[in-house]
């Protein structure tokens, strides 16, 4: 099963910290693989292999547009995230996966299925997405161009991904384009990649009508279920993923009886001494 939660907007050091809190029930089998999916305020993300060349912007620049700098131990380069953005972070124990030739999944096939959830997601709307070998993402092709798993040049990226694994379990994830400003990408190289542009639903569609976040968030959900082949169930709130891992005792299972030795040896020692 899929628990999956749409957050709205998270603050990025909040992101983490429910990630760290998420991926501890995970570990510990109080929650099943659970997806927080939300949108975060303007943030650069710099991943283990991240190159600090590729933020074009001075640091300037980017405070007086309150864009924050966070590294961490995902796997990339720099990413952007920012209002109108889907993120996702799918926090999934791999040795409850089966692979796809058996044994248990490993990150190369969840990355692959991300990026199958994703594609699905662009063609619910519409949009032709896929894969490009050798890369890392989902992408739109460009017109006119070569194909698209070859990388005939124009691509545009709409789907970024990195994952970090602990102890078999994932953490961060994907960040999907909806209506991402995407003059904001020109701050940075994403992922290292010059000669690729982003693009966003709303650039593929030409239009934002229906393309709500959280109607968007929802099916994302639902797709995940269908790639890896499990129910996904919506959660009210973090409140109510906690409240599983802590079941309450009921109250006529409290009691302890003392076993009749027991007091008879303890009322014994109470009694007074007679002189």
């Amino acid at each position: 099963m899929i628990q999956y939660l749409y957050l709205g907007r998270v603050g990025y050091d909040e992101g983490l910290r429910l990630q760290a809190e998420v991926a501890a029930l995970v570990g510990e089998g109080c929650a099943q693989n659970v997806l927080l999916l939300l949108e975060h305020p303007p943030v650069l993300t710099l991943g283990r292999n991240a190159k600090r060349a590729n933020i074009l912007a001075s640091d300037e620049l980017l405070a007086r547009r309150g864009v924050t700098i966070h590294e961490i131990n995902r796997g990339g380069d720099v990413t952007y995230h920012g209002p109108g953005q889907l993120v996702g972070y799918p926090i999934f124990d791999l040795r409850r996966l089966p692979g796809p030739t058996g044994g248990r999944m490993g990150p190369v096939d969840f990355v692959r299925l991300m990026e199958e959830a994703l594609i699905r997601l662009c063609g619910g709307f519409g949009v032709c997405a896929g894969r490009i070998k050798g890369l890392t993402g989902v992408w739109c092709p460009s017109a006119g161009g070569g194909p698209l798993d070859e990388g005939g040049g124009g691509e545009r990226k709409i789907g970024a991904i990195g994952i970090h694994v602990s102890r078999g379990i994932t953490t961060h994830g994907f960040a999907f384009n909806v209506t991402t400003n995407l003059a904001d990408f020109n701050l940075i190289i994403p992922c290292g990649i010059a000669d690729h542009a982003a693009t966003s639903l709303e650039q593929e569609i030409g239009s934002r009508e229906n393309l709500d976040l959280e109607a968007v968030a929802h099916q994302a959900a639902r797709l995940f279920g269908q790639v890896f082949g499990q129910q996904a169930l919506a959660f009210e709130n973090l409140a109510a993923l906690r409240a599983q891992s802590s079941p309450e005792i009921p109250a006529e299972d409290t009691p302890v009886r003392v076993p009749a030795e027991v007091e008879r040896l303890t009322g014994a020692a109470e009694r007074p001494v007679q002189a």
